[in-house]
Formats: structure tokens, sequence, C-alpha cells
């Protein structure tokens, strides 16, 4: 069918799934409000059904394709249904879909040992336990941190998120996502890397990058001086997109080791090349954790995750019973493989690197045109573009950040929300996103920004 677009036509895609011939949107919207929980939230005035995907597109159940600009959360890695991952979980599922880690099997020390191999040398990082999804490994991060220096107190960042469990919704601090009950204890959290909006009203670089140097006075005056862990994502996802300076980290981590913590990297967004200069978010800013946290795009879109830590960490573990009965799944762990097979294969990273820096210098030549951008901000094919209603008090432009989700929904491109505020538009896609395909998402932002500024 026709695709409505911008100036810019949607790029020609001349393999489309087949049609789709199951139930339609109004009855399957209809299904969920019934039986699925509340809780499960969805896009857009409208819910949009998407029935089937090819590489970095989308197709709903009247066959409208999409270009997806954010890969099921910055989890489609090398593009929807991948033929070569597809092919591998296809094999394995008619091989061995199940057995538990009580027996042994070849994918799961396999990808264990890659994962091992694309940390920086001399790291020591080649432990790895495989669990299902993010919040799952970095509660089991913390565990492994607690127990290792036998201390309580962590440290993570305001805005910061996590996960969504007991534990893991204490990191969290985007008050949206946390719900009004107790806790884990022993959680501090400290100034984020956030220039756009400086926590603390200064301004970078005379600032001295206080935020991060502020993170000593937390430990001195809010924890006994003992911290077992310092948590942080690498750029901020749910957050924002918020993108530290450089120096951030490394003063950061000189403090948290000071004082005897942990550093612990959460990879669930920024791994696996998507930053593009570097294969995890961490090697950015020059620093080395002690444990990293992976999930999202580690296996384009199956449930995995894992912690991957120094052989001293990991062994505390061993201490008790601890089991995952998916954690390492024959099935999951093949699409792990051959997602890291496609990358080297296809150049993911690098391409990530081009293509992003295209993407944002396009993305960067609208902030001349349109007075709603604040900022955009980003690494490689990890991009963030906070809205505002006055560029002088950067109040955020919450409505119109929705509108423009709506707008670029109807003509066929599929962004992602976030902030605090809600008014940052998130651009995450599949790594095999083209410049025809940024052509188009950039002409396509042109066009909603100025209809949303215009209260169309």
């Amino acid at each position: 069918m026709s695709q409505p677009a911008g100036r810019v036509p949607l790029p020609v895609f001349s393999s489309p799934p087949p049609a789709y011939a199951g139930p339609p949107a109004s009855e399957i919207a209809m299904l969920r409000r019934e039986y699925v929980n509340p809780g499960v939230f969805h896009y857009y005035k409208q819910p949009l059904c998407i029935v089937a995907g090819r590489m970095q597109y989308l197709w709903d159940d009247a066959g409208k394709r999409y270009l997806d600009a954010i890969a099921g959360i910055a989890t489609v890695s090398v593009g929807h249904c991948h033929p070569h991952v597809t092919a591998r979980a296809r094999e394995q599922l008619e091989t061995l879909a199940h057995a538990t880690t009580i027996y042994l099997h070849p994918n799961m020390p396999l990808l264990a040992r890659e994962l091992a191999r694309r940390m920086p040398p001399d790291s020591g990082l080649s432990s790895t336990y495989f669990a299902n999804s993010g919040a799952e490994a970095n509660e089991l991060a913390l565990l492994m941190a607690r127990l290792h220096t036998g201390r309580q107190d962590v440290l993570t960042l305001r805005g910061a998120y996590h996960g969504g469990t007991l534990a893991t919704m204490s990191l969290t601090a985007v008050g949206t996502w946390k719900f009004p009950v107790p806790t884990a204890a022993g959680v501090r959290h400290v100034p984020p890397g956030y220039c756009y909006r400086c926590p603390l009203g200064l301004k970078y670089p005379s600032c001295e990058v206080r935020c991060a140097r502020s993170i000593e006075e937390v430990i001195r005056h809010e924890t006994s001086g003992e911290i077992a862990a310092f948590i942080a994502e690498p750029i901020q996802g749910v957050g924002g997109v918020v993108t530290p300076p450089p120096e951030y980290f490394a003063i950061a981590y000189e403090i948290v080791r000071k004082f005897g913590g942990l550093c612990i990297s959460d990879e669930v967004q920024t791994g696996f090349g998507r930053t593009g200069a570097h294969f995890w978010g961490f090697e950015n800013w020059g620093v080395t954790p002690d444990a990293v946290t992976v999930a999202k795009g580690i296996a384009n879109g199956a449930p995995l995750s894992a912690v991957i830590t120094r052989r001293e960490i990991a062994q505390h573990l061993a201490k008790r019973v601890h089991f995952s009965t998916f954690g390492g799944n024959p099935v999951v762990t093949a699409q792990g493989l051959a997602t890291l097979e496609v990358m080297e294969r296809e150049s993911v990273q690098r391409r990530a690197a081009e293509i992003g820096g295209y993407l944002r210098e396009k993305l960067d030549a609208l902030v001349e045109r349109h007075a709603l951008i604040g900022e955009v901000r980003g690494i490689g094919l990890m991009l963030g573009v906070e809205l505002v209603r006055d560029r002088q008090s950067r109040e955020p432009a919450t409505a119109a950040t929705a509108a423009v989700l709506e707008l670029a929904r109807e003509r066929s491109l599929l962004l992602g929300r976030g902030g605090l505020f809600g008014n940052v538009l998130r651009i995450k896609p599949p790594m095999c996103l083209t410049r025809d395909d940024c052509d188009f998402l950039a002409d396509c932002l042109d066009e909603c920004l100025a209809l949303a500024a215009a209260g169309a």
C-alpha cells in the first residue's frame, strides 16, 4: 500500500513479509484490555498493532510499513528477523529447546567466551552469569557487589533506570517508573553529568565537573564511608539519552574506588557497538568497570541478559545455590552467538559510527530551523533530541513531544520518548539503518516539529 511520508519518501524495501491474516487491531486491543494487566502500556492515542518486522522496518496489521527508530527500545541490534539470527534460532529449536544449566551444552560457554574476548585486555572481565532481563542482571550484579565487599550502600545516578523489580526500582531515579512502596535500603542517588540541565546550576567546563566530584560528599555525609558499589549507565536511556562530559566517569570511578566500592556499568542499552566508536559504552569514557551488565542487543530481541565480572567477584555465587531456569537457554544463546557473528561479518559497530555520525549531522541541522529543539545529544546510534517550549527557560515541551510522536507515526516513522519530563525524542534504531533511512527520518522529523510548533 502507499506510504504517507514527508518530502523524502520512505526508502524502498524489496522483501516485505507475507500479508497478515490474523485478527484486526481492534480485536487485539479489546483482548488486551480484557485480559492483560493494565500496567502494560502502549504508545499513541490509537494503539499501533505491529505484526511483522524485517531489518529496520516494521509492518502493522493493515500492511503499512514504518521505519523503526527505536528498535524495541534499543533491543533489535542487527535488524528485525535477520536471516542469520533467525536461521540459528530455528536450527537450535529443532535440536534442543531447553534442558537447563545442570547439563553441559556448548552455546552458553561459547557465548561467555565471546563476551570475555570483547572486554578490554587485562580487565579480568571474563566470568559470565546468564539471566533473562536487564533488571535481573542488575539485581544480580548488586548481589555480587555486596557479597564481595561485605557492604550495603550503593550509589547510582539521578535520572537512572536499572529495572522495575523491587531492588532495581530502588536504583531507578525517574519518578514515573517508581511506585509508592518501600524499596531496597542502602541506595543513594548522586548528580548525573546532565549539562543541559545541570543539577548544580553550573556551566561546563568552568564547573570542573562538580557533579562527579560531589559523589565524595554524598559518600562522606550519607553513608558510613564504606560503600559496596556505584552502578551507572554510560549514557542514560530512559532518563533521556543524557550524555555526560568526558571526564565524568573517570572522576566518579576514582572516588568510588577510593572508598572501596565496585564500579558496575549498565550496558543494557549502550553495549554491543551501539555507540559506534566502541563496543561498550564505558569505553567512550576511558574507564574499566569491575562488572558489566548486558541485555537487549545481546541477542537481537531474545530474552537474554548477563553479568560479566572478574572471577574473584563471581566466585561468591558459588557459596550458596543460585539458579536461573532459563538463563543460558540453548535457543537464546544461539541467537546471541549469531548476533555477534553478524556484527563481525557486517561491520555493525563501524556502521553505527558512520551512519550515527551522518544522522547526528542531519539532526544538528534541525536545531537552527526549530526553536522547539533545546539540545541534540548522544553518540553513534544512541541519540536524543530534547524539546523545550523556550530555549532560555528550557521549560520542557512535553505536549509537543507527544504530538511529534503522533505526527511521525502518521508519516511512517516510529520514535521513542524519555526523560524525566517526557520531552526527549529517543532515536535508537536497528544498526542496519542506511543513509536513505536517515534522510527520511530527518526530513520527517523536520515536518513534524514544524507542525507540532504550529499546534497541529
